[in-house]
């Protein structure tokens, strides 16, 4: 069984997870089964993301954003995993979105959740991911520049292969660490600092996004959030490098497990 830490202090900055795509890419695999709940080594994807964000000092509640065609499926696991933490602290929320068609993107569904949590329940901001990347290190500097340094933080991953940089955000710094540009999928990287979909984002940066997504920038991309986000304020980078496998494709799916697998 698996326990969060347990602390004297107040809880923290809550996790979204935002899991309310349809997973179209993996054809029949996901007709049931949301992509996030898919199995590598046995387990789901989102219980090895769970597995890192559970040590992490001053937790909040962690609440996973849904579509209606899934919602019973993330339901029934938050349900297990509830049983397993003792107290409700895994909350699932659907969305409303009935098919790929009318989906609120994942901006969307961020402005979504954030207006259901309230201000209050977002004094120290937010750690906001994907579902579907499974991280091998530790996500405690990210986490740090949230509730320590108190800015808005992403994680700069090293990644030497091009290939996969062209398919990523990637992060141009300056020497103090401060995100400068963020290119999203650029043909020609202007760097080795890949940014991967989980970002700390603080109360000022939770602030923007409606009038971003009300200015018609886009639903869906919160790393094009993340580029407009650094023209009006500071976006601190934590420099880091570890292996990340996302579980977008089939054979992606297959090659998370075969990583794993073999330990």
């Amino acid at each position: 069984m698996i326990l969060a830490a347990t602390s004297s202090h107040p809880a923290g900055p809550p996790v979204i997870m935002l899991c309310a795509g349809y997973g179209t890419r993996m054809g029949a695999l996901t007709a049931t089964t949301p992509k996030p709940l898919l199995t590598v080594a046995g387990r789901p994807v989102l219980d090895h993301l769970i597995e890192r964000l559970l040590p992490l000092p001053r937790l909040g509640d962690l609440h996973v954003v849904s579509n209606h065609h899934y919602v019973s499926a993330f339901a029934d696991w938050a349900t297990a995993w509830n049983a397993r933490l003792g107290k409700e602290r895994l909350r699932v929320h659907d969305d409303g979105s009935r098919n790929a068609d009318d989906r609120l993107g994942a901006l969307g569904d961020l402005a979504f959740v954030a207006a259901r949590l309230g201000r209050e329940a977002l004094a120290e901001g937010a750690l906001v991911t994907a579902g579907d990347n499974i991280f091998r290190f530790s996500l405690a500097p990210l986490w740090q520049g949230l509730t320590e340094r108190r800015e808005t933080t992403v994680l700069a991953l090293h990644e030497t292969d091009r290939q996969r940089l062209r398919r990523t955000g990637v992060l141009e710094l300056d020497d103090d660490q401060r995100v400068l540009r963020l290119h999203e999928k650029p043909q020609d990287p202007p760097s080795c600092w890949a940014c991967p979909s989980i970002y700390g984002l603080r109360p000022e940066a939770l602030d923007m996004i409606e009038d971003y997504l009300a200015a018609g920038r886009g639903i869906d991309e919160i790393g094009r959030f993340i580029a407009h986000l650094v023209d009006h304020q500071r976006v601190g980078a934590v420099p880091t490098h570890g292996e990340r496998l996302h579980v977008g494709s089939p054979q992606e799916l297959l090659d998370a497990d075969r990583i794993l697998q073999r330990g």
